[in-house]
């Protein structure tokens, strides 16, 4: 079974586009297979985790989301949180919950996720600590 987060910019309680040119420069030291033009890429970090990463561009407006699955601890979660932050995004995992990286951005949450978003700064190391205080 499969597990999924999912990387989600909000303003005002709607979601917004996240920059697709900001997501290139995150990701392309760490692509395996795949790439932004093909909606998906294969991230490897340095400790070889892997992830799979599902993305689409939509014209001005950005990605609406970018989905990781099949992701490994250790480095990876550390290049996923630095890739939220680098994006201004939340981290919503599939069960729920948001992580945050910065307390005024709850605010722009959608209501049902304020009142128990996590902030986890710095991203190094936090969203593996996240994941481990569940």
């Amino acid at each position: 079974m499969s597990y999924s987060i999912f990387l989600l910019r909000f303003r005002d309680g709607e979601v917004v586009g996240l920059d697709t040119e900001r997501f290139r420069q995150m990701t392309e030291p760490y692509v395996a297979a795949g790439g932004p033009e093909e909606d998906f890429s294969r991230l490897r970090a340095e400790d070889g985790g892997e992830a799979d990463v599902y993305h689409e561009a939509h014209g001005e407006h950005g990605m609406p989301c970018v989905t990781a699955t099949h992701f490994a601890g250790g480095a990876m979660l550390g290049v996923l949180a630095r890739l939220g932050a680098s994006l201004g995004a939340s981290i919503v995992p599939q069960d729920g919950g948001a992580l945050i990286f910065h307390e005024d951005e709850r605010r722009h949450l959608p209501a049902d996720l304020q009142e128990n978003a996590v902030v986890i700064a710095p991203p190094a190391g936090a969203l593996q600590a996240a994941f481990d205080a569940r």
